[in-house]
């Protein structure tokens, strides 16, 4: 498995793209987040969750982007969701930061940048 074969989610299971059953198709790659964008996710939100600022997400595969949502109680709307939108990746970046308001908080090409604005830390002024 390398690094840019996207994980396909069946049934709230992850399940490589190469087993038996899932489809491979050259779309369902560009609608969902590969291997190394879910760790940088992961890696963010482990630490958010181990200072008690986040405690649930959800992951969800439409026609045209991946989102990423995260909660701080499940019974919530998401405070921020991570999208990826392909259609979106020669003009703006496919990645974007969106607030529970409907805001754009940031949007570019790297996901490493975009969620920048996520792991801020406080200054002492």
């Amino acid at each position: 498995m390398s690094e840019s074969e996207p994980i396909a989610i069946f049934g709230g299971a992850p399940v490589p793209n190469g087993m038996r059953g899932a489809k491979k198709t050259k779309s369902a790659a560009l609608l969902s987040f590969n291997r190394h964008e879910l760790n940088q996710i992961l890696s963010l939100y482990g630490r958010k969750v181990a200072e008690g600022e986040w405690r649930d997400y959800a992951i969800d595969i439409l026609k045209d982007r991946a989102v990423f949502s995260i909660f701080r109680r499940a019974s919530e709307v998401p405070l921020y969701r991570i999208e990826k939108n392909p259609k979106l990746a020669r003009q703006q970046g496919a990645f974007s930061i969106i607030a529970a308001s409907g805001h754009i908080l940031r949007r570019g090409h790297d996901l490493a940048q975009v969620m920048r604005v996520l792991d801020r830390k406080l200054r002492l002024v």
